[in-house]
């Protein structure tokens, strides 16, 4: 290619976009663009086609960066999309078809996360979970500082239980097909580290970047190693 790639940022549940800002800084100091998306978190097949309309929206190629129920989200919206050169995963879920978060989260033993969610009903149906703000730091962000992490509590974005609930559609996942390049931590307490070493291998990842200490906010903790991947992944592919 001829120019560098746009990256998009998608994050995940009980994040908001602001999460990317410390990452996006260090792709710009790298003269990368990159743009941190409002992910809806209402399901994944809605989710997916929004961000399908960001990427049309840009008019240039594209690397699709998840976080956490993010991966799942860029999974669904890269198919079939020649625009998206890769896909970058941070900490983040790496489904087959028919896979769902929840499913993929529960597949090795680890996660705590289910004793930190509060479920508030809808009036539509259904229910949106967020985690207890008091346990946000120590489930979520563990390792990022205590100040930071009490804001991210009480701005964190609620993901409904059928956007977690839901599999991947049917088809070859896109990354059987298209570079993927990975980044998680061994000390995450919403995906067990054993869970995504077995996506990043099961994927081939050409990148598969583990931070020892590392918690499950990483774009947050560890923003100079996800740029890092990133870039990897921009120069793979420009």
């Amino acid at each position: 290619m001829s120019e560098k790639p746009v990256v998009v940022l998608v994050h995940g549940a009980f994040a908001e976009s602001a999460s990317w800002n410390a990452v996006a800084a260090e792709l710009a100091t790298a003269g990368v663009t990159a743009l941190a998306v409002a992910n809806p978190l209402r399901s994944l097949s809605g989710d997916a086609a929004y961000v399908r309309d960001v990427v049309a929206s840009i008019g240039r190629p594209v690397i699709l960066v998840g976080h956490s129920y993010g991966g799942q989200v860029i999974t669904q919206a890269a198919a079939g999309d020649a625009a998206v050169k890769a896909l970058v995963y941070v900490a983040a879920f790496t489904p087959e078809a028919g896979e769902s978060a929840l499913e993929l989260s529960g597949k090795f033993e680890g996660s705590t996360l289910g004793g930190a969610v509060v479920p508030r009903p809808l009036t539509g149906g259904g229910v949106e979970l967020s985690i207890e703000p008091s346990k946000f730091p120590q489930q979520f962000a563990a390792d990022v500082d205590p100040s930071v992490a009490a804001l991210m509590a009480v701005t964190q974005r609620p993901v409904t239980e059928a956007a977690l609930t839901e599999g991947l559609a049917e088809g070859v996942p896109v990354w059987r097909t298209v570079p993927g390049f990975f980044i998680w931590g061994d000390a995450d307490r919403n995906i067990p580290a054993e869970a995504m070493r077995w996506m990043a291998q099961r994927a081939e990842g050409r990148v598969q970047r583990e931070i020892p200490g590392g918690g499950h906010a990483l774009p947050v903790s560890q923003p100079a190693a996800v740029a890092e991947t990133i870039l990897e992944a921009v120069a793979a592919v420009s």
